[in-house]
Parts: C-alpha cells; structure tokens; sequence
C-alpha cells in the first residue's frame, strides 16, 4: 500500500474552494460554519466538514504535513480517518482558548470526545498515525521529523472496517474562509513496530 499526494482522494463534502498547484500543494478554504462533532456536550450532529479521503485497508502509516491561517475559535486542520457518519477519528491543529492545541476527536457509535494539549507553531506541523491492529496511534513531530511523540491512542473507529479511509480535512465551526495549506500526505506500510518500539 503506497499513497503519496492529494490526486487520487475522493472529497466528502468539497470545500467551496480548493486547488493542487504545481508542487502538488493542497490548499483548501472552508466553507460557512463546518464541522464533524456527534452530540457530546454540545447537543449537535454535524458531519458538513471537508475531507478528502483514500482507502486503506489493514495496518498503515498515514502521514500528513500541513498549515493553516488558524484566527477564529475552532479553526482546524489536520488527518482524518473515517469508517462512517458516527465512526471516525480527527487529529488536528485547533485554535481554542486563543491559541493552536494538538487536538483530537474520536466518535464512536455517534458520540464523540474531545482532547487538546497546547502547543507553539512555528511553521508546517507534521503528523502521523499507524494502525496498530485494533489501537490508533496518533503522532506528531516537534522537530521536523527528528522524532516523533505519542499524542493518543485510542481504538480504530471500527476493527474489521473494509472502507476505513483516511486523508487530509478541515472546517471552521464559527466562520468561513478559513484555509490551509497541505504539503504533504503519504500512506504505507506501518512505520511503527509497537507502542514501545
């Protein structure tokens, strides 16, 4: 299994406006008040958020480079993986409380959670995550690719899914216009062994 870039994905939900330049960039703005969120604490449901989606099947490594103009309250961007409308997780930047958190979101059985640590930008963000039989681990570089820290794990939103899929999203829950840029996204055989490797 080998993906590399954004040409062969499949848009749920396309953002009003969206294009892969030359270098094979993506980049992406939002449209009005789009989100993924199912039901906790806030009362709602909704699956309106951008993503654009690859297949994958078994264990993989996704991996994601990526920045965003993050201003207003909830501002995202990042690595989805999805088996369905209540099953999915995002692993993202998210502005909150002013400032950009290592955010992700789990949704099991149409309910979702919601985690954040904060953390300081100072250029593209890159992230990963490897399936690990019926675990996700979630990572994220604070040194361009040195190294790699555990941010979660958390189960696969469905262990025998056949149409798990995985790809790069965002949405802005208070506004719209908001963009990001992706620069990178690759798909392929685990990278990691074990959580402890």
């Amino acid at each position: 299994m080998n993906i590399a870039g954004f040409d062969d994905g499949t848009w749920l939900n396309p953002p009003p406006d969206w294009s892969i330049d030359a270098g094979g960039i993506l980049h992406a703005t939002s449209g009005d008040r789009t989100d993924f969120w199912q039901d906790t604490h806030y009362g709602f449901r909704r699956d309106d958020g951008h993503t654009l989606l690859h297949p994958v099947q078994g264990g993989f490594t996704a991996s994601l480079t990526f920045e965003g103009d993050y201003d207003a309250l909830y501002d995202q961007a990042g690595l989805m993986m999805r088996a369905g409308t209540g099953a999915w997780i995002k692993f993202g930047i998210e502005k909150t409380d002013g400032i950009a958190h290592l955010s992700v979101v789990a949704t099991y059985g149409g309910r979702s959670d919601w985690s954040a640590q904060p953390v300081a930008l100072d250029g593209p963000v890159m992230l990963r995550a490897t399936r690990l039989g019926d675990a996700m681990l979630m990572q994220w570089s604070p040194d361009r690719g040195q190294t790699w820290a555990m941010v979660r794990l958390a189960p696969v939103p469905m262990v025998d899914a056949a149409d798990l899929r995985v790809g790069p999203y965002l949405c802005a829950p208070e506004r719209s216009g908001f963009t990001a840029r992706f620069l990178a996204f690759a798909v392929q055989e685990p990278v990691v062994a074990g959580l402890h490797a």
